[in-house]
């Protein structure tokens, strides 16, 4: 890799941390939703095998989304939207998710991966974009062993898509009659519960593994991590600021839509696959 495309991939990285942060704080997403497909493009150019390709771009997006968790939640958690007796409810569940999910992902292909992540973003999209917000499975959030599976499913999805959790649990929490400010300040304390483990799941799926692009512990690549993850730090508390100042109908469009460009992204990777 020469010089100029080492340069050009070193501003696509910051550029992406940067966009990654404030979608991290705005939407408590953890940046995956905007690191994801753009790690799996860029990748692609630098000529990464396609059978692993979302692999790397998962793993380092999860990496990236430790520090993100981290400065958006504390930005979240000033603003009194981290709900802490909810996070001690479903902590350890989402954390066994992620590590199932770890498991899981190591032994499929990319093209799984990436319509796990359009599947699921087409659903969440429908649901923040569509004019459902009259509608609500449960008048509160559900209690008692059976309702861990939601958690558990968050957690599994999340770490197969590399996203922090806030896109599954955010509208789940909404449609429980959860209010949706609160929803996305504990999903960016959800996310480090999902990132941490899932980031070590993956160093150990992909150890040793010689498809790896240069730079890469097991799926994880650290010059991406390196280069991401400082932008996403600085900037996730000026998205939780702005998560603030907007109406709830707002914040829903915005999430929405973001979810809708994603997910047609991935289903048209799947789809010439």
């Amino acid at each position: 890799m020469d010089v100029s495309s080492l340069a050009v991939m070193a501003a696509a990285m910051l550029a992406t941390g940067l966009a990654g942060g404030v979608i991290a704080g705005l939407l408590g997403v953890g940046g995956g939703i905007i690191v994801v497909p753009i790690l799996d493009t860029t990748l692609g150019i630098l000529g990464v095998d396609p059978a692993i390709r979302m692999h790397v771009a998962v793993a380092t997006s999860l990496a990236t989304i430790i520090p993100t968790s981290i400065s958006s939640s504390r930005a979240h958690k000033a603003k009194g939207a981290v709900d802490g007796e909810l996070t001690r409810k479903w902590g350890i569940a989402i954390l066994l998710g992620a590590v199932l999910g770890t498991v899981v992902a190591s032994q499929v292909q990319s093209v799984v991966l990436s319509g796990v992540f359009a599947t699921v973003a087409f659903l969440v999209a429908a649901k923040m974009l569509l004019p459902l917000d009259h509608i609500a499975l449960a008048k509160a959030v559900p209690g008692g062993l059976a309702a861990q599976a939601m958690p558990v499913a968050i957690g599994t999805t999340s770490t197969m898509m590399g996203i922090g959790g806030g896109t599954l649990s955010v509208p789940i929490l909404t449609l429980v009659n959860y209010p949706i400010h609160r929803a996305v300040g504990t999903a960016a304390l959800f996310g480090l519960l999902i990132s941490i483990p899932g980031t070590i799941g993956y160093i150990i799926g992909g150890w040793g593994d010689p498809r790896l692009p240069m730079g890469s512990l097991g799926y994880v690549n650290w010059i991406g991590f390196l280069l991401i993850a400082p932008m996403t730090w600085i900037s996730a508390p000026w998205g939780a600021a702005l998560a603030h100042k907007l109406s709830k109908r707002h914040l829903g469009i915005a999430f929405g839509i973001f979810l809708l460009i994603v997910a047609l992204r991935m289903a048209w990777r799947v789809a010439t696959s």
